[in-house]
């Protein structure tokens, strides 16, 4: 594959990500305030469910958006700004 076919690749996976308005706003909630746990973006948003916020957030996580972090039984979620910025600059705005 030529880095070309990767780069498209990756911004598709980006643009998919964000195409869901939940995830828009978890990755928006995410470049103000970041390293927040799952409850933290859960009771922030109100309206989702526990499996579902789980789903968003692997989704913004496996296309690079997200990085996260582990402490004992907790993961606390920060945007990776590095692809923010190349794919999303939007978000940082």
């Amino acid at each position: 594959m030529t880095e070309e076919t990767v780069e498209v690749r990756q911004a598709v996976k980006v643009y998919k990500a964000l195409g869901e308005p939940t995830r828009l706003k978890i990755a928006m909630m995410l470049t103000e305030e970041s390293n927040l746990c799952c409850s933290d973006i859960g009771s922030k948003l109100e309206s989702v469910a526990g499996s579902t916020l789980s789903h968003h957030l692997k989704q913004l996580t496996d296309c690079g958006l997200l990085n996260l972090r582990k402490d004992g039984t907790y993961i606390y979620y920060s945007v990776n700004r590095e692809m923010a910025r190349k794919y999303a600059p939007y978000l940082l705005t």
